[in-house]
């Protein structure tokens, strides 16, 4: 005799959200701990770790601190997509996993794009390091990173992610068949990621400027992302935003010529 399903959605949500709190207490509490330093931006500065031990640790505390980062920031702006497939999949058995599986999937991709991020970052500063010009001027890195977070809002690329990305039912439409459901649950996950990536990843490039832990910035950054991806009017936020970040990033440039 099967025993009868429990109705697991109530729950859901719940559950969910409180994942992405948990993911903000322990990024606050990373913060406050004497291990804050591997969520520095001078930490991921210093030129002599290369691939030394400290040098992996720092990488790997990185990629961890980004990944709780994308918990906390970018799990909310998708949760109309996560709830609009955990409701269609909700009389399958195994229903739970197959949400595990596409928030898997979604993280993964972020935590990819931290990786190649933090990599590149490390990149920077090698060429800052070896060079007494770009030592001399490495406000140029963050007047740089505004400038093509600013730019990039204004590209066919950026409003083609943004509409898929608030386009839940279309997207899962075109990514879910159901015969295959934990590959195709799993991969619906990751293209959501590869699309939100595409929409949001000048705009996460800014946390290398504030810091990784830095919560004041996350809640501002991410709640930016949100309004832009869900709201009825968000895509209308797109160029005021990118209009902001190239006046700060030509502000930048202005106030740090004039004091050379």
């Amino acid at each position: 005799m099967l025993a009868p399903r429990v109705d697991n959605r109530p729950y859901f949500l719940p559950l969910l959200l409180g994942t992405v709190v948990l993911a903000w207490v322990v990024l606050f509490a990373w913060g406050q701990s004497p291990y804050s330093e591997y969520l520095s931006h001078e930490e991921l500065g210093q030129a002599n770790l290369g691939l030394t031990a400290r040098g992996l640790l720092v990488a790997v505390a990185f990629v961890s601190g980004w990944t709780l980062m994308t918990f906390a920031m970018m799990l909310p702006t998708s949760l109309p997509l996560i709830n609009m497939f955990a409701r269609m999949v909700r009389q399958r058995r195994n229903s739970r996993r197959l949400v595990a599986l596409l928030v898997l999937g979604y993280v993964g991709t972020w935590a990819l794009f931290g990786l190649a991020a933090h990599t590149g970052d490390r990149f920077i500063h090698v060429a800052v390091d070896r060079s007494e010009w770009l030592d001399d001027r490495s406000w140029l890195i963050a007047a740089v990173t505004f400038l093509v977070a600013g730019a990039y809002q204004f590209t066919p690329l950026k409003y083609h992610c943004l509409d898929k990305c608030r386009s839940p039912f279309s997207f899962i439409n075109s990514h879910w068949s159901g015969l295959s459901e934990r590959r195709e649950a799993f991969l619906l996950g990751v293209n959501h990621g590869v699309f939100c990536v595409g929409c949001c990843w000048s705009i996460m490039l800014l946390m290398f400027a504030f810091g990784v832990g830095n919560l004041g910035w996350m809640l501002l950054l991410g709640g930016v992302m949100a309004v832009e991806k869900n709201a009825t009017w968000g895509r209308s936020l797109s160029a005021p935003l990118g209009v902001a970040l190239l006046a700060i990033g030509l502000l930048m440039v202005a106030w740090n010529a004039g004091l050379a």
